[in-house]
C-alpha cells in the first residue's frame, strides 16, 4: 500500500522524485523503489523522516513497536504524520512518537489501480492546510471520506478495508460454480469478471438502489428468483452481517 501511495502521488504530480525519501529495511525493496521511481532511499527511518513535511507510516503493525522509539523526539512539531498502519490508534501513535499532528487512514487495496476508498481522521493539532494535503494524497488513489470520530475507522476496516476480500471470495465461488456447470475456466472467469464489472458500473451510473436493480432483474418464477431463493434460505444476509461483525470486533481488538 505504501508503494501505491508513492506511485499515485508521483503520477498525479503532487510531488517530484527529488522531494521524496523512502526508508526500508530490505535492500531489495530499496533498490526496486529507487530504480522504478528514481527517488532517494535509505535504510534509516530517522533519515527519511527528517527530510519532508509529511511522513507516511506504511509499515506492518508488528513493526510499529520498534519503529516508534526510532522516531520519538525526532519529528519536527510542524511535520504531519500520515499513518496507514492497520489497528494502530491515534493515542498509541501520539504517545509512541511524541507527536500530535497525526492523520490516521484506513485505505483499501483497489487504491493500487486508482479505485480505492480511504476513510480518515485527524487530531485537532492538524491544520486545515495539512488536512487538504492529506485529502489530496488520498484522492490520488480514489475517493476519500473524512470522519471526526476515530471509531468509524474500525467500522470502515470491516467494510471497505476487508471488503475487497469478500468480493474476491464471491467471484472465486461464482467462477467455480460456472466451471462445475461445464464452462472452461477461462470462459467462466471472463463471464464472471465482466458481469461483476458491468453490474458495478450499472449500480454507479443508474441512480437506482441495489434493491431496485435486483428487483428489475428478478422475474417471478424465473431463473434469478430461483437463485435468490437459495441465498435467502441460507440466510445470506445474516451470514454477511456476522462476517462483517467479526471483522469489526477484530479491528477493535487489534487497537487495544
Amino acid at each position: 500500500m505504501g508503494e501505491a501511495i508513492l506511485a499515485a502521488v508521483l503520477n498525479h504530480g503532487l510531488s517530484t522524485p527529488q522531494a521524496i525519501w523512502v526508508s526500508d529495511a530490505k535492500y531489495e525493496r530499496r533498490r526496486h523503489l529507487k530504480q522504478t521511481y528514481t527517488i532517494s532511499v535509505t535504510e534509516s527511518n530517522r533519515d527519511a523522516a527528517a527530510r519532508g513535511d509529511i511522513i507516511v507510516l506504511a509499515i506492518k503493525p508488528q513493526n510499529l513497536p520498534e519503529v516508534m522509539p526510532e522516531l520519538s523526539g525526532r519529528i519536527k512539531p510542524a511535520q504531519l504524520v500520515l499513518s496507514i498502519i492497520a489497528g494502530a490508534r491515534i493515542a498509541t501513535l501520539c504517545k509512541g512518537l511524541g507527536h500530535r499532528r497525526i492523520v490516521r487512514v484506513m485505505p483499501n487495496t483497489p487504491a493500487q489501480v486508482g479505485e480505492g476508498i480511504s476513510v480518515w481522521t485527524a487530531t485537532p493539532e492538524v491544520t486545515e492546510t495539512q488536512k487538504e494535503q492529506a485529502r489530496s494524497i488520498l484522492s490520488t488513489m480514489g475517493r476519500e471520506i473524512f470522519v471526526a470520530d476515530e471509531g468509524y475507522l474500525d467500522m470502515a476496516t470491516a467494510i471497505s478495508g476487508s471488503g475487497p476480500a469478500y468480493f474476491f471470495l464471491f467471484v472465486e465461488y461464482l467462477i467455480e460454480a460456472a466451471v462445475r456447470l461445464g464452462f472452461a475456466e477461462d470462459t467462466a472467469q471472463e463471464l464472471v469478471l465482466q458481469t461483476m464489472l458491468g453490474s458495478g458500473q450499472l449500480l454507479k451510473k443508474s441512480g437506482k438502489s441495489p434493491a431496485e436493480l435486483r428487483r428489475m432483474v428478478t422475474s417471478p418464477g424465473g431463473t434469478t428468483a430461483a437463485a435468490l431463493q437459495q441465498f435467502e434460505s441460507g440466510k445470506l444476509s445474516e451470514l454477511v452481517y456476522q462476517a462483517v461483525d467479526a471483522a469489526h470486533r477484530r479491528a477493535k481488538e487489534l487497537g487495544k
